[in-house]
């Protein structure tokens, strides 16, 4: 087969639909990777646009330009689109792009996955666009603090916008997070181990994963928030038990580790772009992925530091203080490395290397405020001024836009296959330079000065007038340089000057494919035996065009790619993935119907939605599998594969443990609430305990654990070509079991709206139960399965799936059950 005929199968195997069809029906990274990307940049520019509303505001004393009640909406819709619609997205949407390119391989893990998570981003931000175009956006701050946000001060429904429209959107973060990790850890270029991976994925991985444990604590105090609205259960309100402390701990357990969320992927993108450009490889390769899971681990132990002004005790204090200067030390690591790697090249100094340098002057000077606020007496003297909210900016512009830019023109010859017309990029570095600084060292001056956060005016008698007005003067010049990126981005990819392939001489595999890449990536998939494999071996992707790598003959319809062991990269199965498919939307909608009945308060339509995500569920899964084994497949190149359904551990099984830590963690988050609660808010002990039930407590967790030993003897029964079905249907039995355990229980529990205690137990029994729900509609699906022929002693992977869910149903069945039980028997 010739290249132009591999090439032109591939083409028809692998591409979107044309025209607009392509936009809802697509499953192709790259296609959904450039969808993120505009959109978040959409956001980015609302986002602009309101920070100039607030800087015109805040110019001169006494401004009427607007009234109070829409500047709060604009700082708070500010602040929620530049954390949530841009840049944990923008992270997003450059890793679905870039990372199989990096990786060598074709596509990610769950390509429908990606679709969803799109769909349930774009639906979400939408719907906070709306309310701010009809005047009721979120007016509390992009922290909602309660009580000010709960339903005694903030009646509206400006309020659930916020919290229904980011939980929403927080899909889309946990649904790429799995995707990222899984991709990353097993659709690799075989040969490509560990210690071979770009370094940008390693940055990926981290966040990826730092997303799946850090998000769920903010889920679930979005959750608890809307509930205690909607239903006047008081999870928050210290009369009746609860304590809005809780708030603050469970958005700074997410808020923090934010941050760095935010600082790695950009970290990442720098590791990459220096070597390139100073033409070297990079220095302490080892030590900076150290220092990246070194950081994460302590951005964890951070949280505190937000809460310094909430009556710590000296010891947590003490603690907190120490654990935020220590932070400092792999964040240095890390900028000594890069210092390092330009010292023993030759650096050349285009365009990203400008915003790289922009990068390390405001980094630094965001780290050395960040430990001044560190350290606990000067915290408490510039809390809550306008000296934080210049740290803020400096960190995350200066950790995150700086290199995000270096980014954008370092891969945009690969986006389009197209290089710069004209040089406004250099000129526009200046502007947002010069004005950002401008911006930003007159806040901290003014917030020293004692200048509060969010205040929609001043008096003249403060004398902060003129340094607001170079600080919003400044912050227009940053935007006309911002809006230059704009337009010399829109001219690169309009006007057609045909560039080569790999202008910069990078080493990594992105560059191996043609620019702009096709839908397939790679015509054939090559074997890596170096870091920078194209450096390695220039004459690569002649070679890989000619289909001398793996899957380099494909088979008619068959988008087809291949997986390795997790340490040492080699092959050990083949994936065949979906086409393209309106699924993903059409599940996404319904799943924004889902949040759109609670915000209008139409119940009636919630459980209905609710049946509809799980109708969809059941046909995305149902597609896939066969019906007979398929046996070792031809992957090139030697290689002999199953294919991943005849596995043990396939790319489900890999997704649902990831899927499921996310989901612990929530767990976890709703434990140390009641704990909490339990220990520290007033109001406590209850006017009434949960009367205590051994019977139930001992059915309850005989049958979770039960259903969990059914599914092993099915799974074994299976193995040995027996059928599985009496284990199933044991396990099916005992769900419905635990099921009517935590339905008689929270028919005990006392009244919701009453304390804290009663409500924080019926959400843990909800969750428990919801849980058993669903794993006895897995289980039914099994079964399903068996009869019509899905699985066989070779094609077992959903079997390995189910019982995963069940080992956790059992796991979370005995905590809640204890929960529920032991504060009555210990009363």
């Amino acid at each position: 087969m010739t290249a132009l005929r591999r090439h032109r199968k591939l083409t028809a195997i692998w591409a979107s639909e044309p025209g607009w069809k392509g936009w809802t029906s697509s499953v192709n990274h790259s296609d959904l990777g450039r969808m993120f990307l505009v959109t978040a940049f959409f956001f980015f520019l609302v986002g602009g646009i309101l920070a100039m509303l607030i800087r015109a505001q805040l110019a001169t004393p006494h401004s009427a330009f607007v009234d109070a009640g829409a500047f709060a909406q604009f700082f708070t819709m500010h602040g929620t689109i530049m954390m949530f619609l841009f840049a944990i997205p923008t992270f997003e949407g450059l890793a679905i792009y870039l990372l199989p390119k990096m990786l060598g391989t074709r596509d990610l893990a769950f390509p429908r996955l990606t679709a969803y998570g799109y769909w349930c981003y774009a639906f979400g931000g939408s719907m906070l666009l709306i309310a701010l175009v009809l005047g009721i956006a979120p007016d509390g701050g992009w922290f909602m603090y309660p009580p000010l946000t709960g339903p005694l001060h903030s009646p509206g429904i400006n309020t659930d916008f916020w919290l229904i429209g980011i939980t929403f959107v927080e899909i889309s973060a946990i649904c790429a997070a799995v995707e990222l990790t899984v991709s990353i850890l097993k659709y690799r270029a075989p040969g490509m181990s560990l210690d071979k991976m770009p370094i940008f994925a390693w940055y990926a991985l981290v966040t990826a994963l730092m997303i799946l444990t850090g998000f769920p604590p903010l889920i679930l105090g979005s959750v608890l928030l809307e509930v205690e609205r909607a239903f006047g259960w008081p999870f928050f309100q210290a009369d009746l038990g609860g304590d809005s402390l809780l708030w603050q701990h469970l958005f700074w357990l997410f808020g923090h580790p934010e941050v760095y969320i935010i600082f790695l992927p950009a970290a990442g993108v720098i590791s990459t772009i220096i070597p390139v450009m100073a033409r070297t490889t990079l220095l302490g390769y080892g030590w900076i992925v150290a220092s990246a899971v070194a950081l994460a681990f302590l951005s964890f132990g951070l949280w505190v530091h937000h809460m310094f002004t909430t009556g710590i005790p000296l010891m947590g204090l003490a603690f907190f203080s120490a654990a935020s200067t220590l932070v400092a030390v792999p964040t240095g690591v890390q900028v000594f490395a890069w210092i390092g790697t330009l010292w023993k090249g030759r650096p050349e100094l285009h365009l990203p290397m400008l915003h790289i340098l922009g990068f390390f002057f405001t980094f630094v000077i965001g780290g050395l405020t960040g430990v001044m606020v560190a350290v606990v007496p000067f915290d408490w003297q510039a809390h809550d001024t306008a000296f934080i909210t210049a740290h803020l900016h400096y960190v995350l512009f200066g950790g995150f836009v700086f290199p995000i830019l270096a980014g954008i023109y370092y891969w945009l010859p690969l986006f389009t296959g197209r290089k710069r017309f004209f040089r406004l990029g250099e000129m526009a570095f200046g502007l947002i330079f010069v004005g950002f600084h401008g911006t930003f060292l007159a806040m901290h001056w003014v917030g020293l000065m004692g200048q509060r956060r969010r205040i929609e005016t001043h008096d003249a008698e403060t004398g902060w007038g003129v340094i607001n007005l170079i600080s919003s003067i400044s912050s227009f010049v940053m935007a006309i340089g911002l809006a230059m990126v704009l337009v010399d981005v829109l001219i690169h990819a309009f006007v057609a000057v045909p560039g080569g392939r790999n202008p910069w001489k990078a080493g990594t595999l992105e560059w191996a494919s043609m620019s702009p890449p096709p839908a397939y990536n790679f015509a054939s998939l090559p074997h890596v035996v170096s870091r920078d494999p194209f450096h390695a071996d220039p004459g690569l992707p002649n070679r890989l065009a000619k289909g001398e790598g793996y899957l380099g003959d494909p088979k008619a319809s068959r988008r087809e790619t291949l997986t390795v062991d997790i340490a040492t990269g080699r092959p050990d199965f083949m994936v065949i993935y979906p086409g393209n498919t309106r699924l993903p939307i059409v599940m996404a909608a319904v799943t924004g119907l889902f949040f759109v009945s609670i915000l209008l308060k139409l119940f009636w339509l919630t459980p209905l939605a609710l049946a509809g995500v799980a109708a969809l569920a059941l046909v995305w899964v149902w597609r896939l599998g066969a019906q007979v084994d398929a046996g070792p497949q031809d992957a090139g190149r030697g290689a002999n594969l199953p294919l991943a359904g005849e596995t043990t551990k396939s790319p489900g099984w890999w997704g649902s443990i990831f899927l499921l830590a996310a989901n612990g963690t929530f767990f976890g988050s709703l434990l140390f609430g009641y704990a909490f609660l339990w220990t520290v808010a007033p109001g406590w002990p209850p006017a009434e305990w949960l009367t205590p039930s051994l019977a139930e407590l001992g059915i309850g967790i005989a049958a979770a654990l039960s259903a969990a030993l059914a599914i092993r003897f099915a799974i074994r029964s299976n193995c040995r070509s027996a059928r599985p079905m009496t284990g199933l249907v044991a396990a099916f039995g005992a769900t419905v079991i635990a099921i009517l355990t935590f339905a008689m229980l929270l028919s005990r529990v006392p009244p919701p709206d009453g304390h804290a205690y009663a409500a924080t137990l019926c959400v843990l029994c909800a969750y428990a139960l919801a849980h058993a729900l669903l794993v006895s509609l897995m289980l039914s699906f099994a079964i399903a399965r068996i009869l019509r022929g899905y699985t066989s002693a070779a094609r077992a992977a959903e079997l390995h799936i189910v019982s995963l869910w069940t080992d956790y149903l059992a796991a979370i069945t005995i905590l809640s059950l204890l929960a529920a039980h032991l504060p009555g028997m210990l009363a």
